[in-house]
């Protein structure tokens, strides 16, 4: 087997692996290359969520940091990025600027001493988010049931950071539920009851300790308020506003 080909198929198996543990990372592909590059059209590249490399070959240290700058973005938004690596004279040739965006492209400067230009497509993968419902109810039923048609993990416990939680014991252990939940440190927690009974539990876990943040931040009644009167609308109001969350980073 082709050193090439090595290469590939260490980049896949190390990708497998990294799909498997939930681990964040992008796969940077060279699709075309003009002039004099180190690495040709094709050649492949696994890096980190942070931008470091970890198997491959797409270049020197001048490609890697722009390349390293795109996978972060890549992760971070969750989206591919095409990056147009050029020298300084191909970049006033062509009247862009470094880090400029244009027609789905992100221009970037090529420093080395070979002064070649490529295009490398990145793409990123970003483990599904956690939603974790908590309770046994019609509501819980109905969002659990809702929920498995878009892009979440169903998970039985409150998980940590970037999780959505939804309490919806509907007084059955509330207290309890919800104060799991909190000390989680999920990206959204909320919960499924009135606005006096949240009331009377954010003044609770305020008295045991709770983080004072993580309570002001708890959206009760859980979701959108979109006139939602049985468990299947409640559900859906619910997700709603989970997905504007996520989508938009605030209710």
């Amino acid at each position: 087997m082709k050193p090439a080909a090595l290469t590939v198929e260490r980049i896949d198996a190390l990708a497998r692996e990294m799909r498997t543990a939930g681990t964040p990372f992008a796969t940077a592909t060279i699709v075309r290359t003009m002039d004099s590059t180190s690495a040709g059209a094709g050649a492949r590249a696994l890096l980190s969520a942070e931008g470091e490399l970890i198997e491959g070959w797409v270049g020197g240290g001048c490609v890697r940091a722009a390349l390293g700058r795109a996978a972060r973005s890549a992760v971070a938004r969750g989206e591919p990025v095409l990056v147009a690596l050029r020298p300084d004279d191909r970049l006033a040739a062509e009247g862009a600027e470094p880090c400029e965006v244009r027609d789905g492209m992100i221009y970037e400067r090529n420093g080395c001493a070979s002064k070649g230009s490529m295009d490398v497509f990145v793409e990123p993968f970003v483990p599904l988010p956690d939603l974790v419902v908590m309770g046994e109810g019609p509501v819980a039923r109905a969002l659990r049931a809702l929920a498995r048609g878009f892009d979440f993990r169903l998970c039985e416990a409150a998980t940590g950071p970037g999780a959505y939680v939804v309490v919806a014991t509907q007084g059955k252990g509330d207290a309890r539920a919800l104060a799991e939940a909190l000390g989680a440190g999920a990206a959204h927690v909320a919960f499924v009851g009135s606005r006096r009974k949240a009331a009377a539990l954010r003044e609770k876990l305020a008295g045991q300790g709770a983080d004072a943040a993580a309570l002001a931040a708890l959206s009760a009644p859980a979701g959108l308020d979109i006139g939602a009167e049985t468990p299947d609308e409640i559900a859906l109001s619910i997700l709603a506003e989970i997905v504007q969350v996520r989508r938009k980073g605030a209710r």
